[in-house]
């Protein structure tokens, strides 16, 4: 029988959907997805007192090899229950959500599995309230476990281009801000779309608007992704944007995820603009009619960003977990309250303004990182000079233990605990505003301690204000942790050596 809780991924649904890699077997079979589109339609009718007649999804999906599959099935099983259906085919996540806002859908379904090898696929729901939560993904699972379902009526199925109007979206953001109808002549941006869904944003939104996109490259569709894995936190794919914007002596450079809810950028000298530096410029975005304001960023941030944040910026820097709806979710919580929380981020690249609907959109991101820099070059600033003050470590590292126990939460937390209370002892400085796992200052430095938001691991991530100096600290980790058998310390190991 299928445990169908081993699909669930955070706030995703995620699988094996097509053949091509040993020893791993597609478990997302048709009746699978059927059963799964299901559970969603069950848990929306249920969750918001609707009959499946009266209600619209819209579905698209990403680049992936196993996507037209998938999408037939969910939107056979809509169709069948009495559904109006807008197909949208090859979509960004985002503009998935931004179909409940344009085109007045009360869900969307989008098929997508990230960054995550060609053989994998997955589902994302949104409704109008946005991507739904941890709680309501278990719930669609345990309702396709149960094989619920509401009763068949005919429903129908229309194919639509949403892309054109998400694009036009974007491109009206960009004349509106800048007071210009051609806005982007005389810059050149090129894009790396890693053959994702991304290759719109250089011909629907950069080019109609007077960009020189030539150089741009992965533009096209490919679901075995055959140039790089499209990541912005990928090494080999920063590597190849870098070298790209170089190259073509281009004035940015623009890289997305495969489904563009994540992005990150290069500077016209292939310096890349990611992980801390990618937070740094959008907070200074967010911030500039936002005086006070607070950004919500994921457990792994700098300690130079923080100050960058509060002391250059004059706003409030809130690390929280990892996991971007974590930091979305806190935003939104912080905004409840009547705290102003303009910006929620993850170092990955996941960027959620308040201004779109605290929606994680790289094309957005970088929608917003183009108008300030349209604006900057015309007294002959650029983007680089809005991050210039941020000080970065010298050196960092980020090291994975597997836990070798059944109850890896618990065996995990035990850890952490311990450490804690090793810290106490000891007088080490544990970071008072920490949400997630342990950071403790040490050695000019840091390292933070905690466990992944989904398997079995510990992440160990090291900073340090001296060259070479997250080794020291790697030393210091590993004697403490040696201690613990059910962990596998081969990479601290290597490390340290």
């Amino acid at each position: 029988m299928i445990d169908y809780k081993k699909f669930k991924s955070g706030t995703d649904i995620r699988g094996i959907a097509a053949e091509g890699v040993e020893g791993e077997h597609i478990n997302l079979t048709d009746d699978v997805i059927k059963a799964m589109a299901n559970g969603f339609l069950v848990w929306f009718c249920e969750k918001y007192n609707k009959k499946a007649s009266e209600i619209t999804v819209s579905v698209g999906h990403d680049s992936r090899i196993s996507a037209e599959r998938i999408k037939n099935d969910v939107i056979e099983v809509l169709v069948s229950k009495g559904v109006k259906v807008l197909d949208c085919s090859l979509s960004s996540t985002p503009s998935m959500f931004m179909t409940t806002v344009v085109k007045g859908c009360n869900a969307a379904v989008q098929i997508t599995a990230s960054h995550h090898p060609f053989n994998r696929n997955g589902l994302k729901f949104f409704t109008r309230d946005g991507g739904v939560s941890g709680d309501d993904i278990a719930q669609i699972l345990e309702n396709a476990q149960n094989a619920k379902q509401v009763e068949n009526a005919n429903g129908k199925c229309e194919k639509i281009d949403f892309m054109s109007e998400y694009s036009k979206i974007l491109r009206d953001k960009i004349i509106e801000e800048t007071g210009e109808v051609k806005p982007l002549e005389g810059l050149k941006i090129i894009v790396d779309a890693g053959n994702g869904a991304g290759g719109f944003y250089a011909y629907d939104v950069l080019q109609p608007l007077g960009a020189d996109i030539e150089g741009s490259q992965f533009l096209e569709p490919d679901g075995m992704f055959p140039n790089h894995i499209p990541n912005p936190e990928n090494k080999v794919a920063m590597k190849s944007i870098s070298d790209a914007t170089v190259k073509n002596h281009a004035d940015l450079g623009v890289i997305f995820d495969t489904d563009v809810d994540r992005a990150s950028c290069v500077s016209s000298d292939g310096k890349e603009i990611n992980r801390n530096r990618i937070v740094a410029l959008a907070a200074a975005i967010a911030l500039e009619n936002n005086t006070g304001g607070t950004v919500v960023t994921d457990s792994v941030t700098s300690s130079g960003l923080k100050t960058f944040i509060e002391e250059n910026l004059g706003g409030k820097h809130h690390r929280f977990k990892r996991g971007y709806k974590n930091v979305i979710d806190e935003a939104v919580r912080l905004e409840n309250e009547g705290i102003s929380a303009p910006l929620a981020i993850e170092t990955s690249g996941h960027a959620a303004f308040k201004e779109n609907y605290f929606l994680d959109d790289g094309a957005y991101l970088i929608t917003k990182i183009i108008i300030k820099s349209a604006k900057l070059r015309k007294s002959g600033k650029s983007i680089d000079d809005l991050i210039c003050a941020l000080k970065e470590p010298k050196d960092l590292v980020e090291l994975r233990f597997k836990i070798l126990e059944d109850d890896f939460k618990a065996y995990g937390q035990k850890v952490i605990d311990d450490l804690f209370e090793y810290g106490k002892q000891n007088n080490m400085e544990i970071a008072p505003d920490n949400h997630e796992g342990i950071r403790i200052s040490i050695n000019n430095g840091w390292f933070l301690l905690r466990l992944s938001v989904h398997d079995p691991i510990m992440p160990l991530n090291i900073e340090s204000d001296d060259q070479n100096g997250c080794k020291p600290i790697g030393k210091f980790v590993y004697e403490f942790l040696k201690n613990y058998d059910k962990l596998d310390l081969t990479t601290i190991k290597n490390y340290i050596k």
